[in-house]
């Protein structure tokens, strides 16, 4: 089995692309490239089973009504939108508000931060791959933040050139909690660039979701999921992927 991941970022020049192949109980890293297009990135997941993309899969139901409604002159009256909690629902998509509440970190938002860049991207590279199902397809939204809080690793403050010992300290400890992966001659550059570590650690999120091993939506929350998209968290331990 090959998994990919996908570290997505507004421009090809910070977008990383880890591919990890799965053979008897040993897990190797054989292309992890950076910088990458929509059309490297398409190359590189060529035949994996299942891949992740770092990068929202949609907006919030509410945000997409208001944009529409107003766009077409029917908005309206009395919203109150100058109280925040009536624009949370506009910022955050179930998915979001669904991590955030299990306390596995705290997805931006993609209607009101420069995520949103990232997003416009993913939607064309979602088209391009065929994906159209932003729930259980063969590309699956990950969120490195709540795989690495869920296994206990470091999960935030190691992204930057000024935290590169804190990124450096993060790749040890998954190499020792994950003696069964072999990240070969891209160690170094494991250690020193968070985009290609978020790309590796999104791979493995995507070998969570090919074993069955992901929290899925219940309920009414699928059919939202369906068009918002859905962030694919981990149930198992690190040492259950092998």
């Amino acid at each position: 089995m090959r998994t990919a991941g996908v570290d997505l970022a507004a421009s090809p020049a910070r977008t990383a692309v880890a591919v990890i192949e799965w053979v008897d109980g040993m897990a190797r890293l054989v292309e992890l490239a950076m910088p990458a297009d929509d059309e490297r990135i398409t190359e590189l997941v060529v035949g994996a089973e299942r891949i992740g993309i770092d990068a929202p899969f949609g907006w919030p139901d509410a945000f997409v009504d208001l944009v529409v409604a107003q766009h077409r002159g029917r908005l309206e009256s009395g919203r109150r939108l100058d109280d925040i909690e009536h624009r949370r629902p506009l910022a955050y998509r179930r998915t979001d508000r669904v991590v955030a509440a299990a306390k596995l970190g705290n997805p931006l938002s993609v209607s009101a931060d420069q995520i949103a860049h990232v997003a416009f991207r993913c939607a064309g590279l979602l088209a391009d791959l065929g994906v159209t199902d932003r729930v259980e397809g063969w590309a699956v939204e990950a969120y490195p933040a709540a795989a690495l809080k869920h296994w206990g690793l470091t999960h935030r403050g190691y992204k930057g050139v000024a935290r590169r010992e804190v990124l450096a300290a993060s790749y040890g400890t998954v190499s020792t909690r994950a003696p069964w992966l072999d990240c070969g001659a891209y160690r170094e550059l494991l250690r020193v660039d968070d985009n290609a570590f978020d790309a590796v650690i999104t791979a493995l999120i995507a070998r969570a979701a090919a074993l069955g091993r992901t929290r899925l939506p219940e309920g009414a929350d699928r059919e939202v999921a369906a068009r918002e998209g859905w962030i694919h968290v981990p149930d198992c331990g690190l040492d259950e992927l092998i």
